[in-house]
């Protein structure tokens, strides 16, 4: 079977199940395609062990390899994935945000390293599995960063103000590039052989230049990147020289990144951000007009596809993963320490950053939200076949579950407990005028 064929199957089968979420379940998008992934996979291997002869499970294996989740979103998928989601977002919003977004996606993802990584060592020794703390603190930073793959496909179908949107999807999508970096750098500490690690850069000075070196080269990258394409951009009133434009783009500042050892994620979101303040200060007029809609269907399309993808393949995957003896203890203890990292890596920045202007709801909802996803599995999976990879990957997967299965299809309930959702809330700048948040203009 080539590569063609193994992602035309992936292609279908992702359509059916997004489908059938639509029809039957009715569950947020994500959460929807995964658990029908682990149903269909599940009924897959159940018919393999009442007929072994047909070697279901083998087969569904021999896919898995062909597609290597793993390399297919960090290599490729990522790349799409991060720019569509930063295509739509307001440069204005952010900056209102950017004491607070600064903190998410440096002190908080390395507190919750730090945090994550030391508790996850005691649960292990506790059980008398053998995980160094090294190891640990590199399961810390994979698990910490909340995934804007997953994070931006829940926004889409929320009602939220868009100032605790833009909260939200700004964080996911700049700590990932954040945890990727610090993910990298402690595997490199580690001795680990991971794609993009350097191998016995112990010492703090090692992990602190790499990261210092993808943050910075990454982050100018892409500003450059994006500042050119805004130049084009902002004249462009055809829609198939704005879609060039922006697909090249992100595809360029990806590879260009990965080649120079910089980070491609923050590249494209820095890329991303400044293609669309572009297209939104445009020209003005019916081209123009027509212009920006078709950028922003194809954008919004293609997220909407690849996120069923990555999803189908993610449940597909934790339906191969094999426990290890004691790990499953491990996980169940691993999902609660996970939450309350993130709770204290969420209540110390903006409990001080935006005292008096976030309602009382922000921190649980930004606890809640902050969903972990495909990201989080693909670098446990990029981890060499070291003998605690298998514990590694069943916290992971019990993680990641757990927050698309269960917080992302309960956001909506928390939402309308703090009296937010349904597409309206209240300014909180001016609580006696309400607002369409899915347009942001004041409703009479």
């Amino acid at each position: 079977m080539n590569l063609f064929n193994v992602w035309a199957i992936v292609a279908v089968l992702a359509a059916a199940a997004s489908l059938l979420n639509r029809r039957i379940l009715r569950l947020p998008a994500t959460a929807g395609v995964l658990a029908l992934a682990l149903a269909g996979s599940g009924a897959l291997l159940a018919a393999d062990h009442l007929a072994p002869s047909w070697g279901l499970r083998a087969a569904l294996a021999d896919f898995l390899t062909r597609v290597d989740f793993g390399h297919a979103l960090l290599g490729c998928l990522l790349c799409f994935l991060l720019f569509a989601g930063s295509l739509h977002l307001r440069l204005e919003d952010l900056r209102r945000e950017t004491a607070t977004l600064v903190a998410l996606a440096t002190f908080s993802v390395a507190l919750s390293t730090a945090l994550v990584g030391a508790l996850s060592f005691v649960v292990f020794r506790s059980l008398g599995l053998d995980a160094p703390l090294p190891l640990c603190l590199v399961f810390g930073a994979l698990i910490s960063p909340t995934d804007p793959i997953a994070v931006l496909a829940l926004l889409k179908e929320l009602g939220a103000p868009r100032d605790l949107d833009a909260l939200i999807a700004g964080e996911s999508l700049f700590n990932d590039g954040a945890g990727v970096v610090a993910f990298l750098a402690l595997a490199g500490a580690a001795g680990l052989r991971v794609p993009g690690a350097v191998p016995g850069s112990g010492g703090p000075a090692g992990p602190a230049w790499l990261l210092l070196r993808q943050v910075g080269g990454g982050l100018l990258v892409g500003c450059a990147a994006g500042w050119a394409a805004g130049r084009v951009l902002k004249g462009a009133d055809q829609t198939w020289a704005a879609l060039l434009i922006t697909v090249a783009g992100a595809m360029a500042v990806y590879a260009l990144c990965g080649a120079l050892g910089y980070s491609g994620p923050l590249a494209v979101v820095a890329a991303g951000l400044a293609s669309g303040d572009a297209l939104r200060r445009g020209p003005l007029g019916p081209r123009a007009a027509e212009c920006r809609e078709g950028v922003r269907a194809f954008w919004g399309a293609t997220e909407d596809l690849l996120n069923a993808a990555l999803f189908l393949l993610l449940g597909l995957t934790a339906s191969l993963a094999s426990p290890v003896p004691r790990g499953l203890a491990a996980a169940a203890a691993i999902v609660p320490l996970v939450l309350a990292a993130r709770w204290l890596t969420v209540l110390l920045p903006v409990g001080l950053l935006r005292r008096g202007r976030a309602g009382g709801g922000w921190v649980p909802i930004l606890t809640w939200g902050g969903l972990r996803g495909a990201l989080s599995v693909a670098m446990a999976l990029s981890l060499p076949p070291i003998p605690q990879k298998g514990l590694l990957l069943s916290c992971t997967f019990a993680v990641v579950l757990f927050s698309v299965l269960v917080q992302g299809p309960t956001m909506p309930r928390l939402l309308r407990r703090h009296g937010i959702g349904g597409g309206r809330a209240l300014d909180q700048r001016n609580p006696g005028r309400a607002t369409d948040v899915t347009r942001g203009a004041p409703k009479a």
